[in-house]
């Protein structure tokens, strides 16, 4: 059992107070709370760490490039990569998606296929069709049932000889819905096409193995799994990473550089140009701890039991409903009361200390398919509890009075 009482106590900004009220956080979708160790990490290296990596002989910087690469490789571990090196730094999943979707230009042609899914973030819609236009590929895609669940059947359709490449999200940010990625791994390799995954919304909150997944790319966020914001990760394996050209030019990438000709350095470092983001990097480390800590099924059990207590507790409120109701879903509520505006749902709570989140959520695709201009969402995490779920549902039920 997880003890929330001293886990809440290692996250400083749950104890503050907005308009009055102790604040409940429930927009962790977007982005989640950082417990101490992970500020602290971030503190130390500017204080006592401070230097460029991988470029210096000198003490310090020997020490910043030893703490960048401990947390590369606590990331293999953490998702079960081959190699270290197939751990690419990135800004974000965002940054990670536009790096495949930016060398597959080079790599497709005319009458090759891209399939995604209806209910992508944006961030895994745009690059894509970006790709396309400059490719001559056609970009397809998954429609969405109403029940926030993918047409597998219709996946199978879409599948051809010409397929290169599906682009899914693990987890909806939106619905909750966890996609059977497994199976859309096995039916896309049937026919050679490789396989990118969006993890952003899963690797805070499922167990992650990319031995057993066999997904070409994975890719996922610091921000959304207790770490800094402006850091992220791609994995790619060994051999896809290197059909990739490389995405940006600079410092780092390089092996040797003339007026004549420049080479480029291996893995990882060939997709890594410029100065990163150290110290986010090196914080990023203290965030995986923290949640192999607690132990990502102990997570996962506690989530599971607040979804479950949660959507009982919402679907007491008449005319309320939730978009996303797949069997398989994550901690994830997305909703509408009525004719309500959910922007008005969202300020009247946020009155009363109450954090969700209002809008299309990056995924207008969702809320054209379910005809709405966006839903409010609550999202949660590994420090929230029932208390919490209980003065939230109150302040929605006076939401709902204020606004009828």
């Amino acid at each position: 059992m997880l003890d929330l009482k001293q886990i809440r106590k290692q996250f400083p900004i749950l104890s503050r107070k907005v308009n009055g009220h102790d604040l409940v956080y429930f927009d962790n979708g977007a982005t989640t709370q950082k417990p101490d160790s992970v500020i602290a990490a971030e503190s130390n290296y500017y204080q006592n760490e401070n230097s460029n990596v991988h470029r210096g002989v000198h003490f310090l910087s020997g020490l910043a490039t030893d703490k960048f690469e401990e947390t590369r490789i606590t990331i293999q571990n953490f998702i079960n990569a081959k190699h270290s090196h197939e751990i690419i730094f990135t800004k974000g999943t965002t940054d990670s998606i536009n790096i495949v979707a930016s060398g597959y230009r080079s790599l497709l042609n005319k009458g090759d296929e891209i399939i995604i899914s209806e209910l992508e973030h944006h961030s895994n819609i745009v690059p894509w069709q970006m790709c396309c236009e400059q490719s001559g590929a056609t970009l397809k895609v998954i429609p969405l049932l109403d029940n926030g669940t993918l047409d597998m059947a219709e996946f199978g359709n879409l599948l051809s000889k010409n397929t290169k490449l599906v682009s899914i999200a693990h987890i909806s940010n939106t619905l909750g819905t966890i996609n059977p990625i497994e199976k859309i791994i096995e039916k896309a390799k049937a026919v050679g096409a490789k396989v990118l995954i969006d993890g952003a919304q899963a690797a805070s909150h499922i167990s992650i193995n990319m031995q057993s997944l066999d997904a070409d790319f994975y890719c996922f966020s610091a921000h959304k799994l207790y770490g800094p914001t402006g850091v992220g990760i791609l994995y790619g394996k060994e051999d896809v990473l290197n059909e990739l050209p490389a995405y940006q030019g600079g410092g780092e990438m390089i092996k040797e550089v003339s007026f004549k000709k420049t080479t480029y350095a291996g893995l990882p470092h060939k997709f890594e140009a410029g100065t990163p983001n150290i110290a986010g990097v090196v914080a990023f480390k203290a965030a995986i701890n923290f949640i192999t800590g607690l132990g990502i099924n102990n997570i996962a059990k506690h989530e599971e039991e607040l979804l479950k207590y949660a959507t009982e507790e919402v679907l007491k409120i008449e005319g309320l409903r939730i978009y996303g109701t797949a069997k398989n879903k994550s901690a994830i509520i997305s909703f509408n009361i009525n004719e309500l505006h959910p922007y008005d749902i969202g300020m009247i709570v946020d009155k009363m200390g109450i954090a969700v989140r209002t809008g299309h959520h990056c995924t207008q695709p969702i809320m054209d398919k379910f005809n709405i201009p966006g839903t409010a969402r609550i999202s949660l995490a590994v420090y929230n509890t029932k208390d919490e779920i209980d003065i939230c549902i109150k302040a929605i039920k006076k939401a709902k009075i204020m606004l009828s």
